[in-house]
């Protein structure tokens, strides 16, 4: 549900538009607003979890996300709709961390781990690949409020039944430290401030490029993130323990990560665009176009992937993940062009893509998320999806950017863009190829029998 509000909302910017007045700034912020805390709220929301409890920072996000939700189905002006989306990031904040250090208590068996795990990854790419499909579906059917109004019953739902199936938590007393852990609320103040003028330069930048607003933002992003630093070494209980980033599978984990968010976000931007604008697909064609992505991804990630993690080991699935994204992205840079069949050049790229995925989620998260201590494993999920979110955020201005450029030093033809995009795609290639490189130099050499084995911890199901 969180991962589908990434894309879903594209196909139906247009209807957007002519119901709420928005120009194309103001939609551009309709995605905008939801990356921008999706992103920035993460770090927080997995030392959240760590604090006041896992199952109850996951129920609180659910109804956050919920109700922002709501929000955006029944809004009546653009600001309403702005607002609702940016609630709608906060609680996505703080579902993924939660959900991420959730499945690591639940499941201590390895292989039930790697299982639970690979669908996981699943649902969150299937839902990013799926969501053009459904958004032009919904549009065209119910309307673009019902984008938005779907996931209320969802919401609900899930409300309802976490007590019965997700763990209690633990007393604080048990979760680490003095009388408890505490929460860091400067830290969180800083660190998120810092993150979320992050994101903002990166969102904006390809459209507007440097100019003062995005050059004060850096700023902010600057000092804030210095200030968060400097409060980090003076906190007894700091929100991101020095402790956790020494770990050699965090830092890894949390490197896989960026690069995993680089290389494969701004491959749906860019495949939406060169399918629609360059190739003439219509929305919904698009989106049916993206649809095998999906599909190969959650046969992938319920049988190949968890067997391969426990054959060969998370480094390896991550390296052979990231060498399937390189080698799809490369299938695209070469071969998308206007009058290109999609049996002969869109389909093959996407199947090794969709191999790719999610071998990367798991291979850049799974083992570094059990190599944290159980009661930091929300904030060590919250640094990683943080990491992933930034890696994203950059890569898209970056790919976005260098596609821009080309453009429009050729003459802003159809066949420049085309062009422009292939260069674009040839970017993300080239990051997952470092990957590739990351995943064989800096995670540990597992026995595959142990890749994702947990941290033996007594009382690790007693939340």
């Amino acid at each position: 549900m969180v991962f589908l509000e990434v894309s879903i909302v594209n196909v139906a910017l247009p209807a957007m538009g002519a119901a709420l007045a928005l120009a194309d700034t103001g939609l551009a912020w309709v995605v905008n607003a939801y990356q921008l805390t999706f992103g920035g709220f993460q770090l927080a929301g997995g030392r959240a979890a760590d604090v006041f409890g896992r199952r109850r920072m996951f129920q609180a996000g659910i109804a956050l996300f919920t109700a922002g939700s709501l929000l955006c189905g029944l809004a009546p002006d653009a600001g309403t709709l702005l607002a609702g989306r940016a609630v709608q990031g906060v609680g996505a904040a703080l579902v993924v961390p939660a959900e991420l250090a959730l499945l690591s208590a639940i499941f201590t068996e390895p292989a039930a781990y790697r299982r639970a795990f690979g669908v996981w990854s699943a649902m969150a790419a299937a839902g990013a690949g799926s969501g053009v499909a459904l958004g032009g579906i919904l549009t065209e059917t119910a309307g673009w409020p019902w984008i938005f109004l779907i996931n209320v019953p969802i919401g609900l739902a899930a409300l309802a039944a976490s007590p019965r199936l997700l763990p209690a938590d633990r007393p604080p007393a048990a979760r680490g430290g003095t009388g408890g852990p505490r929460f860091d609320l400067l830290g969180a103040l800083t660190g998120t401030g810092s993150l979320l003028a992050m994101v903002f330069v990166a969102s904006e930048l390809p459209t507007r490029g440097w100019d003062a607003l995005t050059g004060a933002a850096t700023a902010v992003t600057v000092v804030l993130a210095v200030a968060f630093r400097a409060h980090q070494r003076r906190h007894p209980q700091p929100i991101l323990p020095p402790a956790l980033l020494r770990r050699r599978e965090v830092g890894a984990g949390t490197v896989a990560n960026a690069l995993v968010g680089a290389a494969h976000v701004p491959a749906f931007v860019l495949l939406s665009l060169m399918l629609q604008e360059a190739m003439g697909y219509s929305a919904i064609a698009a989106g049916f176009a993206v649809l095998p992505i999906a599909a190969v991804n959650m046969v992938t990630a319920r049988t190949v992937v968890p067997w391969a993690a426990g054959r060969f080991g998370t480094r390896a699935v991550l390296a052979a993940g990231m060498g399937l994204l390189a080698l799809g992205l490369a299938g695209y840079a070469a071969f998308l062009h206007p009058g290109a069949g999609f049996l002969t050049a869109v389909l093959p790229s996407s199947v090794a893509f969709a191999v790719g995925l999610p071998a990367v989620f798991v291979g850049s998260t799974a083992s570094a998320v059990r190599a944290a201590p159980e009661e930091q494993r929300g904030t060590a999920s919250g640094l990683l999806n943080t990491a992933q979110r930034l890696g994203a955020s950059l890569g898209v201005t970056g790919a976005l950017m260098a596609s821009a450029a080309w453009t429009a030093s050729h003459g802003g033809t159809t066949g420049a863009l085309a062009d422009g995009l292939r260069i674009g795609f040839a970017v993300a290639a080239g990051l997952a190829v470092l990957g590739v490189l990351c995943a064989l130099t800096m995670f540990t050499r597992h026995r595959a029998d142990t890749a994702t084995a947990p941290v033996q911890r007594r009382g690790a199901l007693q939340r």
